[in-house]
Order: C-alpha cells, then sequence, then structure tokens
C-alpha cells in the first residue's frame, strides 16, 4: 500500500522552541502532519497516543534526552523510523545511535532540505515510495 505524505505523522523532539517550529513549517509544507515535543518525556507521551511513523529527536535535551528517549521508544516500537539530531556528536553519541538502531544521524547545523531528503528517504523504506 502505498503512502503519501499526508498519510504520514512525524514526531519533532528538540528543547528549542524556534528550531521545532522551523522544522514543523518545513514539513508541513511538504504535506506531512507533523506534532512537536520538548523534550524526550513529551516525545514518549506522543508516541504512546498517537501513531506515528518517523520520530526525530535532539540528541541533547533536559529531562530525557534523544538518546534514551530513543532506547525507550527502541522496547515499545522496534521499527519505528527514527532521526538522531546533535550538534554535539562524539564517538560515545554514535557508538549509542547505532547500538539503539538510529536510521540516521544529522549534525547539526544541517540543511532543510538534507532533513526533507532523509525523511522521504526514511518512509519510502518503511512504508514504501511514494511516502
Amino acid at each position: 500500500m502505498t503512502m503519501h505524505p499526508i498519510d504520514h505523522q512525524v514526531l519533532i523532539t528538540d528543547d528549542d522552541a524556534a528550531f521545532r517550529q522551523t522544522i514543523r513549517e518545513v514539513l508541513d509544507r511538504k504535506g506531512y502532519r507533523t506534532i512537536t515535543a520538548a523534550d524526550g518525556f513529551e516525545a514518549l507521551d506522543v508516541i504512546e497516543r498517537e501513531n506515528i511513523h518517523l520520530a526525530l529527536f535532539d540528541v541533547h535535551m533536559p529531562r530525557l534526552d534523544g538518546l534514551k528517549a530513543l532506547e525507550s521508544v527502541r522496547s515499545r516500537l522496534p521499527k519505528l523510523p527514527c532521526i538522531l539530531m546533535s550538534a554535539k556528536l562524539d564517538d560515545r553519541i554514535l557508538a549509542k545511535a547505532h547500538q539503539l538502531h538510529a536510521e540516521d544521524i544529522l549534525p547539526k547545523p544541517f540543511s532543510l532540505a538534507e532533513l526533507v531528503s532523509s525523511v522521504r528517504r526514511l518512509l519510502d523504506t518503511a512504508y514504501g515510495k511514494g511516502a
């Protein structure tokens, strides 16, 4: 079954409200439905309530960081495509991201075109072309 962007709900998790809003606007314009969360706890709550098709997590957030949130997601939804974003990538973060099967890791700053390309590619892979 081929899905179109409007059929996909993307979770954007970042503690920077302006950055969250920018990503939301870009993905909304591309036809995706978006939900935002300010930290890992909010993200996990959204994932429990909503049908999320792809999740974006900033690595460095207060309360519950992106790696811990991804670890929790993997125990519940092992196949959910997830993208990690970080301004401070190091070997420990990269190793943990690979261990948790993050489908993509975007170093900040990244271009919005890179983000859209990654979202589209991961949704196509998970749900079929035209996603």
